[in-house]
């Protein structure tokens, strides 16, 4: 049962995510302003805050799942570097310089 939820991907590149924010924000806006005209035309608040909601449900719903096309850039990483005897990246204790004493 694990392996199902482990096979399913979970992220979003850089791009995706541009692409997201863009999607999400049109969205919200468009229907701000949809809710806002209509509202103002029936004379009802209720109905601005309800199709503003719609819109935001509906953003949601295309922007939060990492849906395939937020996926279409992925990084490409750098291969690791083989760890070598004469790695100088830690270096022991004794070899490090100690703090000189003030007077």
């Amino acid at each position: 049962m694990l392996s199902i939820f482990k096979s399913i991907p979970t992220h979003m590149d850089y791009a995706g995510q541009k692409l997201a924010e863009q999607i999400f924000q049109g969205i919200t806006l468009v229907f701000a302003i949809i809710g806002f005209v209509y509202g103002m035309i029936v004379q009802e608040f209720g109905w601005t805050v309800y199709i503003v909601l719609t819109g935001f449900t509906v953003s949601c719903l295309l922007t939060l799942p990492p849906w395939p096309i937020y996926r279409k850039n992925p990084l490409k990483w750098l291969p690791a570097l083989p760890e070598s005897p004469g790695d100088t990246r830690e270096k022991a204790p004794e070899n490090q310089k100690k703090p000189r004493k003030q007077k």
